[in-house]
């Protein structure tokens, strides 16, 4: 009697496939045996895999119509950047772009239009499994985005874009904060989309008909099994103690020995 198979491809649909795998083990198989060679791939875990690829202040916007996008995001970042004035240390980064400023909010919990990314598949796996959710039975997932591909074809929209606005582009941010070992420790980086457009609708829109390379890849794991996992990724030094350097990181850590027998 064969033995199932490990994971399942689909067609490549504008950019966008998907891999479901049959079981969390199989994660650093598809990985060594798919991505292993494709360098320019970077990753982030998701707990459902309905869920949209769109920052938390899209959601609070489009929940609030009375919010006007544009100047609730302005007003949202000129206000923190008058509350963080002699919080950052004594001699803090000047940030000429506001994306840095962005990035410095989002990991320090400020709602920012950026999504976070790593380049480790594990740790978006972390995240994807991090939380419990025993009432869902579906799939959680890991998304693969091609950096390359994403930075040249913003590139030949922007060299088109003509409006004073910023260009319908994705950007891929990685900034150079000396003060967030968060990031450090996470191999973290940002992507930022156009305002109110979900990163998969954006691949969508500017790679129709794209059926040869992967531009989006959805690795869809099922939602069983969370407890190995978690308890796997331990041994791999990936866990709250290594990805959050700080008290925050430890109380977490140690909040999973009693959330999982054997952490």
């Amino acid at each position: 009697m064969p033995r199932p198979r490990r994971w399942v491809p689909s067609k490549i649909v504008d950019g966008i496939g998907t891999f479901e795998l049959s079981s969390w083990k199989w994660l650093h198989d598809f990985i060594s045996q798919e991505m292993l060679d494709y360098t320019s791939y970077i990753y982030r875990g998701q707990r459902q895999l309905n869920w949209k690829l769109e920052p938390t202040i899209d959601r609070i916007i489009i929940k609030d119509k009375r919010l006007t996008k544009s100047n609730f995001r302005k007003r949202h970042l000129d206000r923190f950047k008058l509350a963080v004035r002699g919080r950052r240390g004594a001699n803090p980064q000047q940030f000429q772009d506001e994306n840095f400023w962005w990035a410095l909010g989002q990991h320090h919990g400020l709602i920012t239009p950026l999504l976070d990314w790593t380049e480790s598949p594990f740790v978006a796996a972390f995240f994807a499994f991090e939380k419990d959710d025993p009432e869902f039975k579906g799939s959680r997932v890991i998304y693969a985005l091609s950096r390359n591909a994403i930075i040249k074809k913003s590139k030949e929209i922007q060299k088109e874009y003509t409006d004073m606005h910023r260009p319908p582009i994705t950007e891929i941010i990685s900034p150079l904060l000396e003060d967030n070992a968060r990031l450090v420790n996470q191999r973290g980086l940002f992507t930022r989309s156009p305002d109110g457009v979900d990163l998969e609708k954006w691949v969508r829109t500017n790679f129709q008909n794209e059926k040869s390379e992967y531009i989006l890849i959805k690795i869809a794991i099922p939602n069983t099994g969370r407890d190995q996992f978690l308890r796997a990724l331990n041994r791999m030094n990936i866990s709250h103690l290594s990805l959050f350097p700080d008290v925050y990181g430890s109380s977490q850590f140690c909040n999973m020995f009693l959330d999982i027998k054997n952490y």
